[in-house]
């Protein structure tokens, strides 16, 4: 695989993001790509135990994002109905927010938004609909991450672990727990009154599941890490990471003729497709180099597997395909070109490439090493 063909993964998701989550999503792959050590997952994602200083300038992702965020309202972009998908912009706006203080008022407002206008769901989690409390599994991605991030810049303990407590909720009303055959562990869809969607969709959990993996690492190397509120919060969610992968490992050996997750993780009337696989597969390397011990071979043979399909399956121009209607959940024609796909990929190679590395100093890996690993 070329590094030009890389760039054009990079270039169409890029010009395919039209959308509030799409957005903020793509902010983060060229985050976690072009600035790995500033990340989340990096090496010095927080210096002093601060959000990182970065020049808007010189950092693609805040220079690409920096036009789709609002200073003026509550929320930083029009979710169009969503409580969450704003959110996705908010670590975007937080480092922005270091050297343009509209940004971080603005950041603040769509925290404050979300803790005390937004709806709750009868447990206490916070709504993904402004209208309605209905909880969605790409909530996951959006909303606790921001929530974590605004933790370290506010040095908040108490918003941090309101962060991963959402994450708990979430699983609580989500989590199938056993009541489709092998797909313990997984997540519903949607439960509430407008969207409910019961199935165990592969992107939701694919968006649950690298949410979390966000708002682990973002806990994990906080100042507040050895807080014994924080401590027991993150062996919860990485317990919940755990049953996500597990569950659609466990599905996918079931087909083993079948080399992409299907649409529908349980239901063979689906097709195989890309973007749950891929961010799945991403999010297995994430938790490998966080917690090495706890995600071994098992996940990472399984990641490996999972990578070099995917990358059998981008065509020349860069787009992934076979991908779900991005719109349409329950499209059964195969879709040729899915924006968060796009982004999922990028998060994929960052992942892979930081796994890989190993070390502080390794990664910070060219992408000349990174065409190496891809083909391993």
């Amino acid at each position: 695989m070329s590094a030009d063909l890389i760039n054009s993964v990079i270039t169409q998701g890029q010009n395919l993001a039209t959308h509030s989550w799409e957005y903020g999503t793509f902010a983060e792959a060229l985050l976690e790509w072009h600035n790995p050590t500033s990340s989340v997952f990096g090496s010095n994602a927080f210096p002093d135990g601060k959000v990182p200083v970065l020049q808007v300038a010189n950092t693609r992702s805040l220079s690409y994002v920096k036009p789709q965020i609002s200073t003026s309202g509550d929320t930083l972009v029009d979710g169009d109905g969503a409580a969450g998908d704003p959110a996705s912009l908010g670590v975007s706006a937080i480092l922005i927010g270091q050297t343009d203080p509209d940004y971080l008022s603005a950041a603040e407002r769509q925290v404050e938004h979300l803790l005390t206008a937004v709806p709750r769901y009868s447990n206490g989690a916070i709504s993904h609909r402004e209208s309605v409390a209905e909880l969605w599994a790409d909530f996951i991605y959006m909303a606790p991450p921001t929530l974590a991030y605004w933790a370290i810049q506010s040095n908040n303990s108490t918003l941090l672990s309101i962060a991963i407590q959402q994450c708990v909720l979430y699983r609580e009303v989500l989590g199938v727990l056993g009541t489709a055959k092998n797909a313990g562990g997984l997540w519903h869809h949607i439960i509430g009154p407008e969207s409910q969607d019961l199935g165990i969709w592969s992107t939701g959990n694919g968006w649950a599941a690298a949410g979390m993996s966000r708002v682990y690492a973002t806990a994990k190397k906080s100042r507040f890490a050895s807080n014994e509120d924080i401590k027991s919060g993150l062996s919860d969610i990485k317990g919940i990471i755990q049953g996500i992968l597990e569950g659609a490992m466990v599905l996918d050996n079931v087909e083993p003729n079948e080399p992409l997750l299907r649409n529908y993780l349980n239901d063979t009337t689906w097709f195989g497709e890309l973007s749950g696989t891929t961010l799945l597969t991403a999010t297995a390397y994430r938790m490998a180099q966080l917690e090495p011990a706890d995600f071994g071979t098992t996940y990472t043979s399984w990641a490996d597997s999972k990578r070099q399909t995917i990358v059998g399956k981008i065509n020349s121009d860069g787009l992934l395909s076979p991908v779900v209607n991005p719109l349409d959940w329950n499209d059964k024609t195969p879709a040729t070109q899915s924006p968060e796909a796009q982004s999922f990929a990028v998060l994929m190679f960052s992942a892979y490439r930081d796994f890989t590395s190993g070390s502080s100093k390794r990664q910070v890996a060219s992408h000349r090493d990174l065409l190496f690993f891809l083909g391993g």
